[in-house]
This record gives structure tokens, sequence and C-alpha cells, in this order.
């Protein structure tokens, strides 16, 4: 046993500061009630005090905790009781715990028509399927509250999220009967109006489908172009269609042409537009 040296009070002015004179390690020592009674030497009031602590926290009171839905640690943080004291209680009603809530999910949901014909469990099951969810991975728990009736808790993690629904679980006939007591509680019992989020890439091939081209090489892109007029007719900018003479039966004897054959002239500096026959099979248009 390594005897420790006084250094002095901490600045909390509530515990006294130590220190091992060979590693220079220091511990802090609580100035309470106990180490005032050793310092005095007055070994009966170091047994009161013991028997005082104990005292504080009977054993049907850290059950009553337990069964109320506290774990082993928050009792015995809240009671300055050691966990190996509060886990000694604190077991069977651990277990009490665990088989009511495997109980519960053998009881029936509550319906507006009544009891549902499946089961708790088998009705999380299939709401956690539809989505995706796994199921394997959920645990349930329960508590007794303070008007005496167990609640049932199923604790499951979605992505980054805690989440827990709570129901009320009475036992009887039939493996009895849970009903709803918030909104995840009542989303689950009804898997059939879960939807299913819409994702971006199933609306991919509807968007890509309007904007993409229907052609199906760039050759019959370039075969609806127009096609640009021929070198040797760049320059002529005067020349005209020759007109066709009229015959003796079309003239009336003024010289006139008859509205018939009007007088046609092509037009300057505008190309002649092919047809689209010509553009599809390639033939450039021959003038007259």
């Amino acid at each position: 046993m390594r005897a420790l040296r006084v250094i002095g009070l901490h600045e909390d002015g509530k515990s006294i500061v130590l220190e091992d004179p060979a590693s220079r390690t220091r511990f802090l020592l609580p100035a309470d009630e106990r180490l005032r009674a050793a310092a005095r030497g007055d070994i009966a009031r170091l047994g009161q005090i013991e028997i005082e602590l104990e005292s504080q926290m009977r054993p049907r009171e850290i059950q009553a905790r337990i069964r109320a839905g506290e774990s082993v640690e928050q009792v015995a943080g809240g009671s300055g009781v050691s966990a190996q004291r509060v886990e000694r209680f604190a077991y069977p009603v651990l277990l009490e715990r665990s088989r009511t809530a495997e109980l519960a999910q053998s009881a029936h949901p509550v319906r507006e028509d009544g009891p549902d014909v499946q089961t708790l469990g088998e009705v999380i099951a299939y709401a956690f399927g539809v989505r995706g969810h796994d199921y394997t991975q959920a645990k349930w728990d329960s508590w007794r509250g303070d008007d005496g009736k167990w609640v049932v808790v199923l604790r499951w993690k979605a992505g980054r999220s805690d989440n827990r629904a709570h129901w009320s679980f009475a036992p009887g006939a039939h493996g009895g009967t849970v009903q709803a007591l918030d909104e995840n509680a009542e989303v689950l019992l009804n898997p059939n109006a879960y939807r299913a989020p819409r994702t971006v890439r199933a609306l991919e091939p509807a968007r890509d489908a309007v904007i993409q081209p229907t052609l199906d090489s760039a050759d019959e892109v370039r075969a609806i172009e127009a096609p640009t007029r021929p070198e040797e007719d760049e320059d002529d900018d005067t020349r005209e269609i020759p007109r066709v003479p009229p015959s003796d039966d079309d003239s009336d004897g003024s010289g006139a042409e008859s509205d018939e054959n009007p007088r046609t002239k092509a037009k300057k500096n505008h190309p002649i537009v092919p047809s689209w026959e010509d553009v599809l099979l390639g033939v450039r248009s021959q003038r007259g």
C-alpha cells in the first residue's frame, strides 16, 4: 500500500488534494463526513454513516425504480449506491421487464372494429419489411407506469435517427391487447399507408427521353440540311429561265401570252429549293 501526502484543499472547497511522492501523481479525496470521522478516529461514527447510506436506498425502492424504466446505472448514479448493490436487487425486475416485452409482441393491436387478427410482432415485422428496415436490430423493452399499466417500447435506428414507438399493454386471454400511445406506434400499425419516396434516379429516364434526339445517326442530320449552291452559279446573278414560245393556238394575234402560260422569271440570288426526295437521295436539282 502506497502512502500519499496531503497537498492542500482543492479549489472547489469540497475535496482534498493528495499526491504520490514517488510518481508525483495527484488524487482528489472528498472531504465528507466519513473523512472527518476517520480523521478523528471515530470508528463508531464510520459504521453508522455506512448504515445510513445503505438505508437511503432500500431494496424495494431500487426495484420500484427499475420497474419504472430506469437502468442500473441511472439508479446508482442518482442515489450514490454502488452499481453492484443496485444490480443485485434489480436483476429479477429486469427479467420481468424483458418477459413482459416478449408477451406484448404476441398481443393483438386494437382497431376501430376490434382487436386485429395478427399479433403486434407480425404487424411490426411487416411494416419494417415495407420500409426496408432491419427488424432483427430493433429492441423491445417495457416498464410499469405510475397507473400500474405496462408500457411497451420499440427502439430502432433508421439512418442516423433513433426512433421509438410506445404501446400500452393489457395482458389477457389470447395474448392480450395493445394500443398505440404515440404517432410512431400508429404509423407502424398501419403499414399500408406508407408510400416509398420517389428518388431522383427514377425520374431520369423520362427526362432523357424528352431531350434526347430521335435520329439514329449523324448522317441523317446532314441529310436534312439544305444543299449549298454550286460554285459555277455563284457569279451568275442575271441568269433567267428560258421562255417557251407560244404556239399559234395559244396566241390571240396581239402578241400577249395567254393566262394559262404565265411568264415566269427566276428570282435573283435565291437558289431553287430541292424536293424532299432529292434531299433524302442526295441528288442535286437540275436547272432548266
